[in-house]
């Protein structure tokens, strides 16, 4: 299943939003390469994190 910024991963609610999108646009490619959803998620969301770092963003919500 797909996701976009309205409908995401529970475990993507706390990220900034550069972040939470950059893990969705990466976990929706990990999907179409055959990826469970699990797994697409667990690297997208380290991959987003690094980018977000490399970026100088803001990680997580402020208090998470």
């Amino acid at each position: 299943m797909p996701w976009n910024k309205d409908d995401y991963p529970d475990s993507l609610k706390n990220f900034m939003a550069p972040i939470r999108n950059k893990a969705i646009e990466i976990a929706n490619e990990l999907l179409k390469d055959g990826y469970s959803e699990g797994r697409a998620i667990s690297i997208a969301t380290a991959k987003a994190k690094e980018w977000g770092e490399g970026h100088h963003e803001q990680i997580r919500k402020k208090g998470h």
